[in-house]
Formats: structure tokens, C-alpha cells, sequence
């Protein structure tokens, strides 16, 4: 199957246009097959393939541990190439036609519950200028659902602490109103009045939130301190990180009633399919309550 792999992946490139880190891809999957088929069911040539060596290949790669999303796209590429073969004549009938690759895994989002934000959050209770900052940002975070790179770009005159909400510039430099709740608008209050200030240096701009050179803050910088207090607040460091908290915001709104469209409002998601995985999420929470609860869960 050498020859005609080279030859394959030399059409991918001058006709397809695919990239080499593609092409790379392609070459190895098909490789990894053709030592399998040898390995296993002693056949070294393309016409020689049958369908149940296609499924067996795909059973053993699952039995060795490889995730099932990287078993589908494998399929795809074997289906690309079989497909080639049969277009050029090289071999009779497409082996692989017919066989469907599995559904995508559904990786659900990792989220805190309500007690471990409130754990979170509330053990940054300090009076300095980076609590005050640290204890207001978490609040935003929860609260609002917001996106790393929207909190780190957030502005002053975007931000009605009296109406309760701010204007965001999301993905796709789309704009939205996000609101926010009671907590986080007094710890926002009170950073902006008490805290923020003395961040303030001669060049600093008007993010929200500012680093101790009065600039904006980095993702790796947000990044770090969350693990800092999440460590702090005897949480697992390692979970902790700027888009748990939004997971978290829009798992917990779904759970006390809240309409995935509203969500998906507040989310930014262009697509409500991308707001449906909380709803997995949800049943998920609902099942493990009532194999733990029920008399015959």
C-alpha cells in the first residue's frame, strides 16, 4: 500500500491544496492501517481490504485506549482515501463505503457548584488594592458569565453599576448586554472606588481591571491568580480556571429555572446549539441526584 499512499497524499497536496500538517495526519493514519492489515489479517495490497477489516482496525484502536472522536476521524480519512482508489481504479468497490464513523463524544464542561464558588469567592475578603481587584473580578466572572478576553478588555464607560450591567465586544465583535447581580456590583463598586485608584498610573487606560503597573491584565495573569485563590480556598488548583466560572454561571442558571435562550443571550453564543450542552450538563446533575436519593435509583 506504499506506492499508493504516496501517491494520495501527493494528490492531497498539488490537487487539494491541504495542508502538509494534514497531509502528515492522513499518511500516518493510513500507514497505521496497512501494519495493522498485515499484522492481523496478512494483507499488504488496497484491493485486497474488505469492510470487517476496516471495523476491526476501528475496534482495536478503541480497545487500545484511543478516544472515540480520534477513532472517527481516522475512519474519515481511511473513507478519503478509499474513495480516491476506487475514483482512480485501483481497486473495485469502496471497502469503506457504508460504514459510518461514531457520533462525536460529548465532553460535558467541568463546573464548580454553588458552595465551592461561594468558597471561591468569598475567601478573598482582604481591604488591599489586589483583593479588592481579585474578590471583584471572580464576582464578574460568576456573575456575568463573561469570557476571559471580555473581562480583560472590559471598559469603564461600558459599566451601569446603577442599572446593573455591562457592554461587552464578544466573539466576532458582536455586542452585548450583560447583566449583573447584587454581589458583583458592590464588590465592583468598591474596587473602582477604593482600589482601583491607586493602580491607576500616568499612561493607564480605562479597563476595569488593571495590573499593579496600571496596564490590562494578561489571560496567563487572570489565569494565575484564580489557581492562586482557588488554592487559597482549599480548592483543587489544577480545576480552576476563567471559563469553569462561566460553565459554571450558565449550569447554575439552567438549574434554578433559567431559559436557554436567555442563556445563550447572556453566553454570547451565536448558536443556541453551543448553549444545548448545559442541558447535558443539567440531566446529568438531575441523574446522579436521583441515583443517590431514590429508593430504587
Amino acid at each position: 500500500m506504499v506506492q499508493e499512499t504516496d501517491i494520495f497524499i501527493l494528490y492531497l497536496a498539488t490537487e487539494r491544496g491541504l495542508s502538509a500538517r494534514y497531509q502528515n495526519i492522513v499518511r500516518g493514519v493510513i500507514e497505521h492501517f496497512a501494519a495493522y492489515s498485515l499484522a492481523e489479517h496478512q494483507i499488504d495490497k488496497a484491493i485486497h481490504i474488505e469492510p470487517q477489516h476496516i471495523t476491526s482496525f476501528m475496534a482495536a484502536r478503541r480497545k487500545e485506549g484511543v478516544a472515540g472522536n480520534t477513532v472517527r476521524l481516522e475512519l474519515i480519512c481511511l473513507r478519503s482515501w478509499f474513495q480516491w482508489l476506487t475514483a482512480r481504479g485501483r481497486i473495485t468497490e469502496d471497502p469503506a463505503h457504508g460504514i459510518l464513523p461514531a457520533k462525536l463524544q460529548q465532553h460535558l464542561p467541568d463546573t464548580l457548584n454553588e458552595v465551592e464558588v461561594q468558597m471561591l469567592v468569598e475567601s478573598v475578603n482582604g481591604t488591599s488594592p489586589l483583593d479588592r481587584r481579585d474578590r471583584a473580578m471572580m464576582e464578574v466572572f460568576y456573575a456575568s458569565g463573561l469570557r476571559l478576553s471580555e473581562v480583560i478588555t472590559a471598559r469603564l464607560e461600558n459599566l451601569n453599576l446603577e442599572e446593573g450591567w455591562i457592554r461587552i465586544t464578544g466573539k466576532g465583535g458582536k455586542t452585548r448586554l450583560t447583566p449583573m447581580g447584587k454581589a458583583a456590583r458592590e464588590k465592583l463598586a468598591e474596587y473602582i472606588e477604593l482600589a482601583r485608584p491607586s493602580l491607576v498610573k500616568a499612561k493607564t487606560e480605562s479597563w476595569i481591571f488593571l495590573s499593579e503597573r496600571g496596564g490590562s491584565l494578561s489571560p496567563s495573569r487572570v489565569q494565575k491568580i484564580l489557581k492562586e485563590r482557588a488554592s487559597l480556598a482549599g480548592l483543587d488548583p489544577s480545576r480552576v480556571h476563567p471559563h469553569l466560572l462561566r460553565h459554571s454561571f450558565a449550569t447554575h442558571l439552567l438549574g434554578n429555572g433559567a431559559d436557554l435562550r436567555v442563556i445563550q443571550e447572556m453566553l454570547g453564543h451565536a448558536n443556541i446549539t453551543t448553549t444545548q450542552i448545559y442541558t447535558h450538563v443539567d440531566q446529568a446533575r438531575l441523574k446522579q441526584v436521583h441515583r443517590k436519593f431514590h429508593p430504587r435509583g
